[in-house]
């Protein structure tokens, strides 16, 4: 891969620290984001660790001028942006009929508007160069649903449907754009705080049994597949649903 810079959201670890480490592997320059430069920390410094180029930044990607601010920061440092991994999410379990408009617009205001605003924020440097890559990380609630995560499955379903659209706008700029719905990743902080959570309808064992790759995923098995979509390799693939999620979805 001849030399890119990625926006990495969500990165200070889990899915988000691998992937960000895969794509400095692979040579990509990468802006690793979380809520605060220091979460990152540990991330920038084991790329670099790596002989990889990375730099740490800070921002609530539902804020418009948060996320404006870090892509200049990025910019400044290693230029224009070419691939974005949208990673940052939070989630929760709430009966549906308990739930509040609060409780679904704040997991709607992160999850998927905040995809649309780091989206609408590093497209244009993508389409100036008439290369680039979109690639969403939404999750299998959102292909199967999920009993009491109408907010979290709902959002990531949106992005699902918004990848679509963006694969169909702007791959005659030269951009692609695909989604991957991981099925239950092991120790991203989601996961971990979901089974700490009583309403976790299935254990941790149960969940991995349900096969038929009857294990746990690795934040490594999304990101080798976000490597692929990054690269030139996969340029005549756009708009489609990658499904890292050991069979739990055979379409």
């Amino acid at each position: 891969m001849t030399r890119k810079v990625a926006l990495v959201t969500g990165a200070a670890a889990g899915i988000g620290a691998a992937c960000a480490r895969r794509l400095a592997r692979d040579g990509v320059a990468v802006g690793v984001l979380d809520l605060d430069a220091e979460r990152c920390a540990d991330a920038v410094a084991t790329i670099a660790a790596d002989g990889g180029q990375a730099i740490a930044l800070g921002a609530d990607i539902s804020d418009r001028a948060q996320v404006k601010a870090a892509l200049a920061q990025l910019r400044e440092a290693f230029g224009p942006v070419s691939i974005i991994v949208n990673n940052a999410a939070i989630t929760g379990y709430v009966p549906f009929l308990e739930m509040t408009e609060e409780q679904w617009e704040t997991v709607h205001r992160v999850n998927l508007t905040g995809t649309f605003i780091v989206t609408q924020e590093a497209l244009p440097d993508m389409i100036e160069a008439s290369w680039g890559r979109v690639i969403n990380i939404a999750s299998s609630a959102a292909q199967t649903g999920a009993p009491r995560m109408a907010h979290y499955a709902s959002s990531k379903g949106g992005m699902i449907a918004l990848t679509r659209t963006l694969a169909v706008e702007f791959g005659p700029s030269g951009v692609t754009a695909n989604v991957i719905p991981p099925r239950f990743i092991t120790g991203t902080i989601m996961s971990e705080h979901s089974f700490a959570n009583s309403k976790q309808p299935m254990s941790r064992e149960a969940l991995a049994a349900s096969g038929p790759i009857c294990r746990e995923g690795q934040p490594e098995d999304i990101a080798g597949a976000v490597a692929w979509l990054a690269s030139d390799e996969a340029g005549f693939v756009t708009g489609q649903v990658i499904g890292v999620n050991g069979g739990r979805i055979i379409a």
